[in-house]
Parts: C-alpha cells; structure tokens; sequence
C-alpha cells in the first residue's frame, strides 16, 4: 500500500509541487496505521488461529510469543514505507543505507544480548526486531526533519494528511493488491511442489533455485526503485521523452544483467548447489532446474515480479490494471496450467515451474506491449490532473521554523 506515495511523492517533485510531499507521506501513514490495527488483532489471536488451521500446540504457542512482539512492527513499517518512498522521490538513498547498515549492527548486539544474555527467547528475539525497525523509523524522520535537503518538501505536520483518504485508499489498495499478487505467485509455486510425491528432493532443490532467484531479486529491485522514480519525476515535469527515454534505458540494463548471470548459472549448474548442501542428489535435481531457473531470472529483469515494469507501473500510477493483468495471467493461467503439466502429465516440479513461467510470460508480453503504445502525452496530462486533485491550499499546523526564518 506504500508504493501509493511512490507514484504520488515521484510526479509532485517532478512538478516542483514540494510541499505535497510531506502531505502525501502523512496521509500514507495514517491509512497504514489504520491498516494496522486489524492486522495487530490478528497477531493477538495467533495461537488459536494456528490450532485452528492443525498447527501442534506447541508449535502454535512458540509462534505466538514471536508474533507478540512483532506487534509494534506492524506499525514501524507503517511509517517506514511511507518515508523511504519520500526520500526516494527525491532521489536520496544513501541516507537511508547508511542507517540500515547501522542499525543491522546494532541490532545483532542487541539480540546477541537479549537473546543469550538476559535469556528472553523468542519474544526478546521479536521485540529486538521490533526496536531496530523503530530505530530506523525514527533515524530517517529525523534526517527529514533536520536535514536542508528536505526543507522545501517537509513543511511540517498538516491536518491536510486526513483529508482525500477515500481517493487516497483507492490507489494504495490497487498497489497492494499489485504487489502482493506478485510476491504471492512464486510462494504458489513451493506450496504446490509440497504435493508431490517425492516433496523433500523437490522441495530442496526448488529452495536452492529460489534462493538464487532471491539474490538476483535484489538487483531489479534497485531498478525497479530507479524506474519508478524516474518515469514519476518525468511526468510530474511535463517530460514525457524523458519518461519514455526512462523506461526504456532500464529495461535494457536490467535485462542485460539478468541475461548475463543466466548464462553464467547455466555453466554453473552442477555446482551452485554446493553453496548451499554437499548432496549429490539435490545436486543433479538442482542443475536440471536450472534452465527453468535461467528462463525465470530473464523475465523477472523485464516483468512486474521484480523488474522495472513494476516501476513503471507505480510511477504512473496503473497500479489497478496491472492488478487485473497479475490475476488473468498469474492465477487462471500460470497456476492451472502448471498444476496440469506437473500433476496429470506427470512432469513433477518442472511442470509446475514451467507452467508458472507461461503466466509469467504472458504477463510480460502484455505489459511490454502496453507500455509500448503507451501514450506519454496522455501519460503527463493524467500525471497533472492527479496532482491538481490533490493539491493542498490550507497552511500547515506546525510550519518548519526554517521557512519562519527565510
């Protein structure tokens, strides 16, 4: 839901609409904070849930001490997404880096101590985490709050931020629901290997492939973030060259690298295993993933999963189609036809991989055409309407005593 501000904060910089920043950034953190409620409620009940679902009773009382603490998360990350998505419409990044890094430091002492020291388990374990995601909410607000470079975009706080939250809710739901079917897909994939009749072999070499996938993951997501803040700043401006320039330039360099690392997975694929196990058995089932693995790792550098499409799609705010396109070819087309070929033509994990991976193709070749014969002209004038709607005109309840200065 806090990709929402990413569209937002992205098009009202690059329209020089600064102050609507920080009005964007409350407004996400309010809807997120009320989202979280529910949310919380259902971590109190977590125990019960879990016996409900045949979960053991000790299994459900060990997971709901971990979850206890995990509460305050909840609503860290409420104001966390928010924040990062401003900084990062505004192009500032290593802020950000510099504090994670710190507080990863930190937070392997703390539980270090908490953990073996003062002998709190699972749910000091839980609140460690809780705290360090607080600590990093609370380092990048008050980067925000102190730091010139932000002085244009942070006016201060705004009764503004719980006004326009029925538009506002819209556009952060079509984002979750965008993002969370996307995340969603590949879990599909490791529940629907469970099934099979040799589910360990399966399920082991699939983790390795997986987790390979997850470390290139990493790189298109700084695409993805780079995409999104480019195309958005584009519009905002009235650029639509330079928003399809964007969009195009990304696509080549990811798509470069991913190719790149596919090839060399595929010389690599009867020995990446042994990063992970000395088995010889996952060994073989790994490299005769890997194709499927290469295959994948090539259209996640051009598609919505983990590529800058997604980007794209937040930066001018098409979230909601994208929802739709994610469900057609994802969940009626990928999940069935992979449950057919691995189940009734009994081609085990590769068949479901390779189904998935239709969907995915499919996904990809209609977005890639989308984006195509997109109209950028039509593109800004949307951009524009977007943040006349939400324009702000009343003054700030607490203005920055810098502006009181100048």
């Amino acid at each position: 839901m806090g990709s929402a501000v990413e569209t937002l904060c992205g098009q009202a910089y690059g329209a020089r609409k600064y102050e609507m920043l920080g009005t964007y950034l409350q407004r996400s953190a309010v809807l997120l904070c009320c989202t979280g409620i529910p949310l919380a409620v259902i971590y109190v009940f977590s125990e019960p849930i879990l016996l409900f679902l045949g979960q053991s009773p000790e299994i459900a009382r060990a997971a709901s001490i971990f979850v206890y603490g995990l509460i305050p998360q909840i609503f860290a990350y409420a104001f966390n997404f928010p924040i990062q998505k401003f900084m990062q419409a505004q192009s500032i990044v290593l802020p950000s880096a510099y504090i994670s890094t710190a507080t990863l430091a930190l937070h392997l002492l703390l539980s270090w101590v908490v953990v073996y020291k003062a002998g709190l388990g699972l749910l000091g374990a839980s609140l460690v985490l809780s705290l360090s995601w607080w600590i990093i909410v609370a380092a990048q607000f008050g980067y925000i709050v102190m730091s010139p470079t932000c002085r244009h975009t942070w006016t201060g706080f705004t009764s503004q931020a719980f006004s326009g939250l029925t538009d506002f809710i819209k556009l952060s739901a079509a984002s979750a629901v965008m993002l969370c079917l996307e995340t969603w897909y590949f879990q599909v994939l490791v529940l629907i290997a469970g099934l099979l009749p040799n589910p360990e072999l399966a399920l082991d070499s699939l983790s390795v492939c997986m987790t390979i996938a997850g470390w290139v993951f990493m790189i298109s997501v700084g695409f993805n973030a780079a995409a999104s803040v480019r195309v958005s700043n584009e519009l905002g401006a009235g650029n639509p060259k330079s928003a399809f320039f964007s969009v195009w330039v990304v696509t080549v360099l990811c798509g470069t690298i991913t190719v790149i690392l596919a090839i060399v997975i595929l010389c690599l694929r009867n020995y990446i295993s042994y990063l992970f196990t000395e088995g010889e058995t996952v060994s073989n089932a790994v490299a005769d993933l890997c194709p499927l693995l290469a295959i994948t790792l090539i259209l996640n550098g051009i598609q919505p999963v983990v590529s800058e499409i997604s980007g794209v799609a937040v930066g001018c705010g098409w979230q909601q189609f994208v929802a739709y396109v994610n469900i057609g070819c994802y969940y009626i087309v990928g999940v069935p036809l992979g449950v057919v070929l691995g189940f009734v033509f009994k081609l085990g994990v590769k068949g479901i991989w390779g189904g998935m991976i239709g969907g995915t193709a499919m996904q990809t070749a209609i977005l890639l055409w989308v984006t195509i014969r997109t109209d950028w002209n039509k593109e800004v004038e949307e951009a524009q309407k977007r943040l006349n709607k939400w324009e702000d005109k009343k003054e700030p309840l607490l203005t920055d005593v810098r502006n009181d200065d100048n």
